[in-house]
């Protein structure tokens, strides 16, 4: 993209802005809590955007100015100081592009929504049950780092110490944004504690990374839930217990089906199940209109799919390989301690050079 690409792209987003501006004056909005925090955040990184598009056209004009007093100058010590900033103005003035053009990408509608997260072992028995129970406690101390608020929604444990399935949620800023490269299949290579011979094991565990739907993105009628009430059962959740608490809602339109068993309440076991069964739903749309996109132009990198096998962590190694990226890293203790930004941050950074490759390789009409 030209600069007179990205002024003509930027003129078009003061029109949003000013659209945002007038929606948040509107008191009413912030009776809407989820539309008024996206208004709000979507607000905030115009008016960052606008700030750093001001900052680099400045640096253009002043390379400008000290390349014309480089060439045309008649004082040969004002001629060398003009010489001498092109560079520096030049590696500023690029930098600053950068960071334009990545706000000008395509924002992902899921942004600013709170995470739903889905932890279950895969193949591998009680071992990859082990180290589900581990990838949760990678989450906990990550989510604890940044600032997050984590609600365990569901959790069943296993006879060794592990887990069978873990559902909880994360409240906070950019909690998708960096959760979702996580969605997809985790193999860990290890040799079990359990495991005489030394030998290494394979195991894997499936993380679903779900955008939390609300009420006004997915419009469900009471007629299409069914819900059966029955008997929690361990081992487990902290409130495993003999009365028909547990509930599982069914979509009857599409099959989908969650059930609820982590609370005392029947009432609020339903809640639970139904704030799953939505964000379930949400996500199932928006991979069918990426289908239809995918169809017509293949563009898209690492989807998210809860079956692509996005990542192997090997003990013996002290590795952690991503690839999607063809990215790995040594320190996996660390990792294990919720350091998960050693790893992210670079995926992060290689996902946006990517896309934005992709943006300025369109070519102009």
């Amino acid at each position: 993209m030209t600069p007179s690409d990205i002024a003509s792209h930027i003129d078009g987003l003061r029109t949003r802005f000013a659209e945002l501006e007038t929606k948040l004056s509107d008191p009413s909005i912030y009776s809407r809590p989820g539309e008024s925090r996206r208004i709000s955040q979507e607000h905030q990184k115009l008016a960052s955007l606008f700030k750093t598009y001001g900052q680099w056209s400045s640096c253009l004009s002043e390379l400008e100015e000290n390349r014309v007093l480089s060439r045309e100058e008649k004082d040969p010590e004002l001629q060398e100081m003009a010489r001498a900033e092109i560079p520096k103005l030049e590696e500023k003035a690029a930098a600053l592009e950068k960071v334009v053009l990545l706000s000008l990408l395509p924002p992902d509608p899921n942004e600013s929504r709170n995470t739903i997260i889905e932890i279950r072992p895969a193949a591998g028995g009680d071992e990859a049950g082990l180290f589900a129970s581990e990838l949760y406690r990678v989450y906990s101390k990550y989510a604890e780092q940044q600032g997050w608020k984590l609600e365990v929604l569901e959790q069943t444990g296993n006879d060794v110490g592990g887990i069978k399935e873990v559902v909880f949620s994360l409240i906070g800023n950019d909690v998708y944004a960096r959760m979702k490269f996580e969605s997809g299949v985790h193999r860990v290579q290890r040799v079990p504690s359990t495991e005489a011979s030394g030998r290494i094991h394979t195991s894997t565990v499936t993380v679903a990374v779900l955008a939390e739907a609300e009420e006004v993105d997915i419009e469900i009628k009471p007629d299409e839930l069914r819900y059966d009430v029955f008997r929690s059962s361990g081992p487990g959740g902290q409130y495993v217990n003999t009365t028909d608490s547990a509930v599982r809602v069914t979509h009857i339109p599409t099959g989908l089906s969650v059930a609820s068993q982590q609370e005392k309440s029947q009432h609020r076991n339903r809640e639970i199940a139904l704030r799953i069964l939505r964000s379930r739903l949400l996500e199932q749309k928006q991979q069918e209109e990426l289908a239809k996109q995918v169809a017509s132009k293949r563009a898209q990198i690492g989807t998210g799919d809860r079956s692509e096998r996005i990542r192997t962590y090997n003990f013996p190694q002290n590795r952690v390989t991503d690839h999607r990226y063809g990215l790995t890293v040594h320190g996996l203790p660390r990792l294990l301690e919720g350091d998960l930004d050693m790893l992210l941050e670079q995926i992060i950074s290689l996902d946006c050079e990517r896309r934005l490759a992709a943006l300025t390789a369109v070519p102009k009409n």
